[in-house]
């Protein structure tokens, strides 16, 4: 229950921390060395958010991103995998978006096997410490679910790191 990975800190990168919490959960932290409206807006504007969102070593295409952030606003992502001759639909509605600081959105496309994501950005000295929860209907459906979007979450974070530095969220090193 208690797994945990950590991305290589040898790397000379930020780390992402990707755990199974609970036998419903699984947590995903990283330190974004950029202030936290600049995390917040990466997450919430879909220009921006297509930008990073996909694990480019998937070989995946996000072919559409709408999204109507407020609470009680939905989602849709359509994304296509090389595999898979149809697009697979990714979609929910905001349950909670306070700027800044927190988002809540379901995961409605497996019915009431579906997640509930929470992101908390907590900014401090101008870098911003993202947390990502992930908790489940049960244990069968964390376990249906796998860990495959926890591990993509280092590489998705490394893109949001490029990202941020043209968005003029300095970048560095921990």
């Amino acid at each position: 229950m208690d797994e945990r990975r950590e991305s290589d800190p040898t790397s000379g990168k930020n780390r992402t921390t990707v755990e199974r919490s609970s036998d419903r959960e699984t947590l995903v932290t990283r330190i974004v060395q950029a202030p936290a409206h600049l995390v917040f807006e990466a997450f919430t504007r879909p220009e921006l958010f297509r930008q990073w969102w996909i694990p480019k070593s998937m070989g995946m295409t996000l072919l559409s991103c709408e999204m109507d952030v407020r609470t009680g606003g939905g989602y849709r992502l359509e994304i296509k995998h090389p595999a898979a001759p149809d697009p697979m639909a990714f979609y929910g509605k905001y349950v909670e978006v306070t700027p800044y600081s927190r988002l809540v959105w379901s995961n409605d496309e497996n019915g009431d096997a579906g997640s509930v994501t929470t992101v908390t950005f907590d900014e401090r000295n101008g870098e911003t410490r993202v947390t990502v929860r992930e908790l489940y209907a049960s244990k069968e459906a964390l376990d249906a679910a796998g860990n495959g979007a926890a591990d993509a979450m280092p590489e998705q974070f490394e893109q949001l790191d490029q990202l941020l530095v043209t968005l003029g969220g300095s970048v560095g090193r921990s």
